[in-house]
């Protein structure tokens, strides 16, 4: 092998090892990049997140009908996903209550009836003047009364 051609060569490899450094510079920058744009978008979404959580409602909490010997909702005690129950013993119907309630808090309201032939029972629950929930029942209890998912979870 020549002299020339062994240089042709190590110019040739010379190149490419240069080629090689240039690709792996835009890869290796493009990385950061995405990851600056990743975490950026991160970075918003706890923002979000804790906007969420910090953020208060309102909802207004109605149960009409007959028979309701108890009626339990969350008033907006506790914490988020383990709210405090707060409770009304023989209420008068129709009853109707507004709360406060914080994040990702559910609303919830929950009319209970002894009486398993006699109660005629529905609840409602109504953020910013639309019902977001309602439900109806006969017996023992509602079925579970009214609980919706937070206006400010999605």
């Amino acid at each position: 092998m020549s002299h020339t051609t062994r240089n042709f060569r190590n110019f040739r490899d010379l190149r490419a090892v240069r080629r090689a450094r240039t690709v792996r510079a835009a890869v290796s920058a493009a990385v950061v990049l995405g990851l600056a744009v990743g975490l950026g978008a991160c970075s918003e979404t706890v923002d979000q997140v804790d906007k969420a959580v910090n953020e208060t409602y309102e909802v207004t909490y109605e149960v009409t009908g007959t028979s309701v010997d108890e009626i339990q909702f969350h008033g907006g005690g506790g914490k988020a996903m383990e709210p405090e129950i707060e409770t009304v013993k023989s209420p008068t119907l129709p009853w109707r209550k507004t709360v406060t309630l914080r994040g990702i808090m559910p609303p919830a309201v929950m009319p209970i009836a002894l009486d398993e032939n006699g109660a005629d029972i529905a609840c409602s629950i109504t953020h910013k003047g639309k019902v977001i929930k309602e439900a109806k029942g006969e017996g023992l209890i509602t079925a579970g009364g009214c609980v919706a998912v937070s206006p400010v979870a999605g």
